[in-house]
C-alpha cells in the first residue's frame, strides 16, 4: 500500500484525508453543481461523512488513495481529489473523484492540484501511465484535461449509473512517462512557476 505525504504548491497543499475533515469538507460541498457529473451527492453531513468511509476503506484495501484539497491563501478545505485505480505490477494510476466549492473554479487550483498528483505520480511513484476520466456531458471537465496535455483516448458507453439514475458515458484520457516533461514544463508554464523553482 501506498504511504502518500502532503503534496504544497503555492496555491494548495494536499493533504491525506481523514475523518477529522468531515465538517470542513461538508462546509465546502454546499452547491449542487458540485455533484451533477459524480457518482454520489451530499446533501447532509452523514451524506458526506458515509463518502469519507468509503474512501478510507478503499485506502486501507490499496484501490484509492484520497486527499483533502486545502487553499494555502485562506487555509480553507476547498475540496478534495485522489489516486485511483492503482496497480503497482503495471505501474500506472488515475487521478479522480476531483470536486472543489464552485469559489475556485476556473481559477490555478485545479490545474495546480493535477500538477502535484501527476508530478508525484511520474518521478516519485513511479508510474507509466496515469489516467483521468469524465462524464461525457462535463465538456468543461473535458477542455480542462485536454488544457494539461492529456490524450484523449476513447469512451466508454453506458459505464456509470450516477445518483440520479442517469446511466453516463464516460471518456478517458492519460499522460504517459515519455510525454511527462513535455507536459510538466506546459503545466509549470500554466502555473507561473519561474524556471529557479523548477525541478
Amino acid at each position: 500500500m501506498l504511504d502518500l505525504p502532503e503534496l504544497t504548491g503555492r496555491h494548495v497543499t494536499l493533504i491525506p484525508l481523514s475523518e477529522e475533515h468531515t465538517d470542513e469538507l461538508f462546509q465546502a460541498s454546499q452547491d449542487d453543481r458540485i455533484w451533477t457529473y459524480l457518482p454520489s451527492i451530499v446533501r447532509t453531513r452523514e451524506d458526506m461523512a458515509e463518502i469519507i468511509k468509503r474512501a478510507l476503506l478503499d485506502r486501507r484495501t490499496g484501490v484509492d488513495f484520497p486527499y483533502v484539497i486545502r487553499e494555502n491563501a485562506t487555509n480553507q478545505l476547498i475540496g478534495s481529489t485522489r489516486y485511483l485505480d492503482y496497480s503497482a505490477e503495471n505501474h500506472h494510476i488515475e487521478i479522480g473523484w476531483t470536486w472543489l466549492t464552485p469559489r475556485v473554479w476556473r481559477t490555478a487550483i485545479n490545474t495546480e492540484c493535477k500538477y502535484l498528483l501527476l508530478r508525484y505520480g511520474f518521478e516519485t511513484l513511479g508510474m507509466i501511465r496515469i489516467q483521468l476520466k469524465t462524464d461525457r456531458r462535463n465538456t468543461r471537465s473535458q477542455q480542462a484535461i485536454e488544457r494539461i496535455g492529456a490524450t484523449k483516448e476513447g469512451i466508454l458507453r453506458k459505464h456509470r449509473i450516477l445518483h440520479d439514475g442517469y446511466i453516463r458515458d464516460t471518456v478517458y484520457f492519460s499522460i504517459i512517462d515519455e510525454e511527462w516533461p513535455d507536459r510538466k514544463r506546459r503545466l509549470e508554464e500554466m502555473l507561473g512557476i519561474p524556471l529557479f523553482d523548477r525541478d
